[in-house]
């Protein structure tokens, strides 16, 4: 590797003096501390068919950071949010908070796994009744809430309906309420930021958990390519009635990239070598895809001592 070639960030093993707990994540790794403080680190590692590929991908963890406190920030006069500060490029610190146990998927498109529900014959996805005669990414009359249970560690998210989680006592119908609401509002900013990069925000997730004084706030990531789907507006309509793919961004390519070179993370099946020119590659489009959802100039971080930069950045702010 010369001293040119920007590095990634696989994984940090920090030790900091106020630190209680680590926890690690496909893609992130977070530290909480003394006085109900996170910090969340974005690694560059990056996952597919819910195995964590073998390299990592300079810049990745920082667009989708940058991109998830692009939307905090212009979101959070609809929900208050975790977030406190972005010490580092790579790194976003704010309020620990107890996470809701279901994930807030919301989607405007019959797409993706809607979609598959739909062609398998079902009529109904999280006690949503669906219409006959739809076609594969047409847009819903309205956007629609298909939660998921907040899997454990190693296991699958499931669908699960609105009357399922209120019967089961998942969350109460009073905070159920406040979510919907959220998840709508959301929602309709991410389709009218989109819009105007000429983009369409067809499916999304959202994350919510409680403070220690009982306030609702958005956690995680938001409207990032990792944790939603976005359609480019130009030929859309055309696609859709073509019965056609639309030109999407999001890490899809990736997949199709296993796909094509016979892993789909299922067993037996070993992970395609990754060249330096395939990463590179997947590093340019990931820039790309900061570049056309925010709208701004990426600027790249020095990658050069990159996990004592990251280090000192967290240590810094919490002392």
């Amino acid at each position: 590797m010369t001293p040119t070639t920007p590095k990634a960030l696989l994984a940090t093993n920090f030790q900091f003096e106020k630190q209680i707990a680590f926890y690690r994540g496909k893609v992130r790794d977070v530290y909480t501390f003394e006085g109900g403080l996170l910090a969340m680190v974005a690694s560059d590692r990056i996952s597919a068919f819910d195995v964590v590929l073998p390299a990592g991908i300079p810049f990745k963890g920082q667009v989708l950071n940058q991109i998830a406190n692009y939307f905090l920030d212009a979101t959070k006069d609809i929900v208050p949010n975790w977030k406190i500060a972005a010490p580092d490029p790579m790194v976003t610190i704010g309020y620990q908070a107890v996470p809701f146990k279901v994930e807030m998927v919301i989607r405007g498109n019959l797409t993706g796994h809607a979609w598959r529900t739909y062609q398998s014959g079902k009529r109904s996805l999280c006690g949503v009744t669906l219409s006959e005669n739809l076609k594969e990414n047409q847009y819903f009359e309205n956007p629609i809430i298909t939660p998921t249970t907040k899997a454990a560690l190693g296991s699958h998210d499931e669908d699960i309906s609105r009357e399922e989680i209120l019967a089961q006592g998942i969350v109460s119908a009073e905070d159920y309420e406040k979510l919907e609401q959220y998840t709508h509002a959301l929602f309709a900013r991410g389709r009218e930021m989109a819009q105007e990069k000429g983009l369409i925000l067809v499916d999304t997730k959202y994350e919510f958990g409680k403070l220690a004084d009982g306030s609702i706030v958005l956690i995680d990531e938001i409207h990032t390519p990792d944790s939603s789907r976005y359609f480019l507006q130009d030929g859309f309509d055309d696609c859709v009635q073509k019965g056609i793919q639309p030109k999407q961004l999001s890490k899809e390519f990736v997949r199709q990239w296993l796909i094509e070179n016979g892993f789909q993370g299922k067993a037996g099946q070993s992970i395609p070598e990754m060249s330096s020119a395939f990463i590179e590659s997947v590093s340019e489009r990931y820039i790309d895809l900061f570049e056309t959802i925010t709208g701004k100039k990426f600027e790249r971080a020095t990658t050069e001592n990159l996990e004592k930069r990251v280090e000192n950045a967290i240590a810094n702010f919490i002392d």
